[in-house]
């Protein structure tokens, strides 16, 4: 009786747990039954790839240390010691740079260039990821047939059927072990994406489809192992067990999955672009590859069978390989993306305008800027609207002096958000910016407003408005906060009616925006805001460079 491949798994991608794991196994073995046989199945994964390939952040266009030509590296590696290892990843692909965005929008005729790298990487599967549906359908399916791997949703139906919309599992067998991969989406989609782009599907409980397809892999498929990949994150901190504020109660459910769904050996989490290199919750084993791959996740479960018995997990160790300056780019992968990167870049490089100065988006949540109030200027104009609501998507958007490039503005609005117009009366605007002012925590005296931030928010459901004045009193409590709202130099009359500009994704509900969501719609435009702000700039040239000073929080 012998472990196998002990130097195999002592490479220099094992951390110190997994070494510490395998003595342990080995130490084992040693008492087992004679004719006890073991195996080992390794699974790596990516999650919330967003569309990176190139290390190199496109609006910066500076180099960055992630992107799966680096990942290729990294996996070049592990395949070494365990060359018959699973890939899955865990959603939202085909979203998120401007070299996806120029395939999607500007040029759709190539095969999608996320599909074509994964499969050149040998991917085994995919979980669909809700910024998998940003483009709509056609440019979804598109990619979905384009892809040398199955995408797995198995709690995507057709809409008023039980016929699921993508393969629910895959079975492979490695090693001699028949392992189940299951993949669950996140059934919070309609609270964010536009209706159409999901059109004829519906999303099912997370944690009821896990357990019945489970059962299904345990069962009928007679799994060995089962691994679910989800495209959800953890629900809860799990030091005081508070759930995130403004998180839809179904987002994430990674903890419920592993507490209340029997049989499940190994959780790859993805949605919440965390780094989780090994957490076990209720004996399932969970890791997450944080985001844009800068991180491989792995994992390796120890198996064991005695004579006459089923396979069993006797040990198991997860990891994440963070991707840093040290690990070179895979040239066989950028030069199979080159076209598509050369032509996202000359696009970025168009010049459409001018600024006379420079304008940063650094301290935007904290004060009214220029470069944010560019994005209030183009939703008004295009919506004909009183109002605008915007957030800030990149603190670290910049606009030189000089010449303005479509680099410049895609760095400003990152999303692919489209614009929305909704009636509100001058009630229903404080409401909004009231709740908007929760992304502070309660008044300390002594603390900044950047120290009063609540981390658990994220920034971009901070919301700020343009076309009335008003003061953020933090020494107020939540909810009585909003000051001096006025509206063309009038205290707004909280009867009165306003078109307020704002994006899809607050129509839809995200980020808690009720007032919002329930508002009638005045206008919807099929176009992304970031394309609405570059023909702004190109209509007027001349970009402001003064902020238009109408809101402020003190003290």
């Amino acid at each position: 009786m012998r472990f196998p491949r002990p130097v195999a798994l002592l490479s220099a991608f094992c951390s110190a747990a997994v070494l510490s794991v395998l003595a342990g196994v080995q130490a084992l073995a040693a008492q087992a039954p004679e004719g006890t046989v073991y195996s080992q199945v390794t699974v790596a994964s990516t999650t919330d790839l967003h569309g990176h390939i190139y290390p190199i952040d496109y609006y910066s266009n500076r180099p960055e240390q992630l992107g799966l030509a680096k990942i290729s590296t990294v996996l070049s590696k592990v395949r070494l010691g365990a060359p018959n290892l699973i890939l899955i990843d865990c959603g939202d692909t085909i979203q998120g740079t401007p070299l996806e965005y120029y395939h999607n929008r500007i040029d759709n005729q190539p095969v999608d260039p996320m599909m074509l790298v994964m499969s050149a990487l040998r991917y085994d599967a995919m979980v669909v990821g809700n910024h998998d549906y940003n483009f709509g359908l056609k440019v979804q399916q598109k990619a979905h047939a384009e892809a040398k791997f199955p995408w797995l949703s198995a709690n995507t139906y057709k809409t008023g059927t039980d016929e699921n919309a993508f393969q629910p599992y895959l079975v492979r067998e490695v090693n001699g072990v028949r392992v189940g991969i299951l993949g669950i989406t996140t059934p919070a989609i309609p609270n964010w994406e536009n209706v159409p782009n999901y059109a004829g599907l519906e999303f099912r409980d997370s944690v009821s489809e896990a357990r019945k397809w489970v059962a299904v892999l345990k069962g009928r498929e007679r799994a060995d192992v089962v691994v679910v990949a989800v495209h959800m994150g953890l629900e809860r901190d799990l030091a005081t067990g508070e759930r995130p504020p403004r998180q839809p109660l179904n987002e994430n459910n990674a903890i419920a999955i592993a507490q209340e769904v029997p049989g499940v050996d190994l959780m790859l989490l993805g949605h919440t672009h965390r780094d989780i290199p090994s957490v076990t919750i209720n004996g399932v084993l969970m890791t997450q590859a944080g985001r844009w791959g800068d991180r491989l996740a792995r994992a390796d479960l120890y198996m064991s069978r005695a004579p006459g018995g089923p396979w069993q997990v006797w040990a198991k160790s997860a990891q994440t390989i963070p991707i840093t300056a040290s690990v070179q780019a895979d040239t066989d992968i950028l030069h199979l993306a080159e076209s598509y990167h050369t032509a996202a870049q000359a696009w970025l490089d168009r010049k459409i305008g001018e600024c006379a100065k420079d304008l940063s988006a650094a301290d935007a949540r904290l004060r009214d800027t220029a470069i944010i109030d560019l994005v209030q200027r183009a939703q008004m104009e295009a919506g004909n609207a009183d109002v605008s609501l915007t957030s800030v998507f990149n603190p670290a958007a910049r606009i030189r002096r000089g010449p303005v490039t479509v680099r410049d503005i895609c760095g400003i609005y990152v999303y692919e958000n489209t614009l929305a117009v909704v009636e509100v009366t001058g009630r229903q605007l404080k409401d909004t910016l009231e709740h908007s002012a929760k992304f502070f925590l309660p008044y300390e005296p002594g603390k900044t407003a950047g120290e009063l931030m609540d981390g658990r928010i994220p920034g971009y459901n901070f919301d700020t408005a343009a076309g009335v004045s008003y003061v953020v009193d933090l020494t107020r409590p939540p909810g009585d906060r909003i000051r001096d709202l006025s509206f063309h130099g009038s205290a707004l009359d909280p009867d009165r009616k306003l078109r307020l500009a704002t994006n899809n994704y607050r129509l839809n509900g995200g980020g808690g925006y009720e007032v919002l969501k329930n508002a009638p719609v005045v206008y919807r435009s099929s176009e992304e805001i970031r394309d609405l702000v570059i023909e702004w700039v190109e209509r007027h040239h001349e970009i402001p460079s003064e902020p238009l000073n109408n809101w402020r929080i003190i003290p």
